[in-house]
């Protein structure tokens, strides 16, 4: 069996003929391209990395005794509402999230607070802060012609910037434009049934977007692809790697990384044909830097850097465990598995519509239990049969 392939598969245009009603259908990226505005979209790590890195320029952290903070309020403007800090120069005003944050720290509704005059949700907060059980909070302010309040946390609040996140990946990627292998994805022509690596950067494409609150970034590497098997056809089943991070400086999320092997991209970023799914999450608790440095990052450098052999020897390994050769067997290899007899049905007549054929081997019911997981319309229910079709490919590995 071929391990990389560079040209398999490849049709005039330059793409590559792949199949995605095998493995798993993953939304992610697309939910994060269906909502970011122009704004919070760039065309490469070394744009995203100069903005994300300017604002930690100018922000600061400290701890805060609540009890010293004055909250001020002007009553000739109903929406103007700042916090004087102890030692800070000026007031900082808090935006949104911060504002929400804020409320969240001293017990109070902060729906209910912005729908009253800044005078009055002042009287609140500040009573709140004065009762403040915990004494302390963390500031994170940033100083852009005013000086903006853009997180209020716990004390143990344990940040990772977000460009030490885009800093990390652009060590393996470089741009993120092809400059490595690293690169914003293309599109598959679902007409085709072609994906083409090539597809100019633009605000409508790119996958590298960042807010005031958070950073989300999706590269692959497209233009190597890896053979691991072969379609009913004969023709090469080519997958290529890929990941995605996301991280929030101002406790809107964690910070995370996941590493597959995926077979396209389509236009709104779903992720199709995804199989060996691995994800961190790292909680901004009191060591979460420490915990950044010794784990995700490396863990990120190690797979952009890692031979495809594990994953497409257990592929082949998945393909050739034959468990099945009669309607018994089949029957019995699901039901033993903790599969109804509803689920078993429908799997096995899901590989035969696709394949032409009824299961025998691990990677066939993989395949079959993924297709019905497709199309689950609970969340849940869906993840619950992907993860079970996982542990059997990794017990196949």
């Amino acid at each position: 069996m071929n391990m990389q392939v560079l040209d398999a598969g490849r049709d005039a245009s330059g793409g590559y003929k792949v199949d995605v009603t095998r493995g798993e259908r993953v939304g992610r990226v697309s939910s994060e391209w269906f909502s970011r505005p122009d704004d919070e979209r760039f065309l490469s790590l070394g744009e995203l990395a100069a903005m994300v890195r300017g604002r930690a320029d100018h922000s600061r952290s400290r701890l805060v005794e609540t009890s010293r903070i004055h909250v001020e309020a002007s009553r000739s403007n109903a929406e103007r509402l700042a916090l004087v800090l102890p030692g800070a120069d000026a007031p900082v005003e808090p935006n949104h999230w911060s504002f929400g944050q804020l409320a969240a720290q001293i017990g109070a509704p902060a729906a209910y607070l912005r729908q009253l005059p800044a005078a009055l949700a002042g009287i609140n907060l500040q009573y709140g802060l004065a009762a403040h059980r915990a004494e302390q909070i963390k500031t994170f302010e940033t100083a852009n012609g005013r000086v903006e309040l853009r997180a209020v946390t716990g004390p143990d609040y344990g940040r990772i910037y977000d460009h030490e996140l885009v800093e990390a990946v652009q060590r393996i990627a470089g741009n993120g434009t092809g400059d490595t292998r690293w690169k914003v994805p293309g599109v598959l022509d679902w007409s085709t049934g072609v994906y083409n690596p090539r597809v100019d950067i633009t605000k409508d494409t790119t996958t590298l977007y960042a807010s005031d609150r958070d950073v989300f970034v999706f590269l692959v590497d497209d233009l190597n692809p890896i053979e691991a098997g072969r379609l009913p056809d004969g023709s090469p089943d080519l997958y290529f790697r890929g990941f995605y991070c996301w991280n929030s400086e101002v406790g809107a999320k964690t910070l995370g990384i996941a590493s597959f092997y995926l077979r396209a991209v389509c236009q709104n970023r779903n992720l199709w044909g995804v199989e060996d799914f691995q994800e961190i999450t790292i909680r901004h608790s009191k060591y979460a830097a420490s915990r950044f440095a010794h784990e995700a990052a490396p863990a990120l450098t190690r797979f952009a850097n890692s031979s495809p052999m594990p994953f497409v020897n257990g592929i082949k390994a998945a393909r050739e465990k034959i468990v099945a050769r009669t309607d018994e067997d089949r029957s019995d290899f699901l039901r033993n598995r903790g599969f109804s007899r509803a689920e078993t049905a429908k799997i096995i007549d899901t590989v035969l519509a696709e394949e032409g054929r009824k299961p025998e081997s691990i990677f066939d019911f993989v395949q079959g239990i993924t297709a019905v997981a497709r199309g689950k319309p609970h969340q849940d229910a869906r993840l619950d049969l992907e993860g079970r079709a996982k542990k059997l490919l990794d017990r196949a590995a």
